[in-house]
């Protein structure tokens, strides 16, 4: 299926591109490193063991970390057209 004036298949050609960026950004990000902690770092709480052999590095508990994923700012996409009506969103 060709949108407007591209070729059939640039579409998923975009999408196949996008999915392909995600997951290396994904792949890049690091986890934590170093020895678990037995309390949190962030409300002391203890950090159960089976946490601790789960994720090696961890220094918050469950809640916290809960917490702090929720607080992350949400990234736009990458406009790879350029086309002026997705400048306009």
């Amino acid at each position: 299926m060709a949108g407007g004036w591209t070729r059939d298949g640039a579409v998923q050609d975009q999408i196949d591109a996008s999915i392909k960026d995600e997951l290396a950004r994904m792949k890049a990000r690091k986890g934590p490193v170093g020895e678990s902690l037995t309390h949190c770092a962030d409300c002391e709480d203890p950090i159960p063991e089976s946490r601790r052999l789960a994720v090696p590095g961890v220094k918050v508990c469950v809640d916290c970390a809960r917490e702090r994923d929720g607080a992350r700012v949400a990234r736009g996409g990458i406009n790879r057209r350029g086309s002026k009506d997705s400048q306009l969103k």
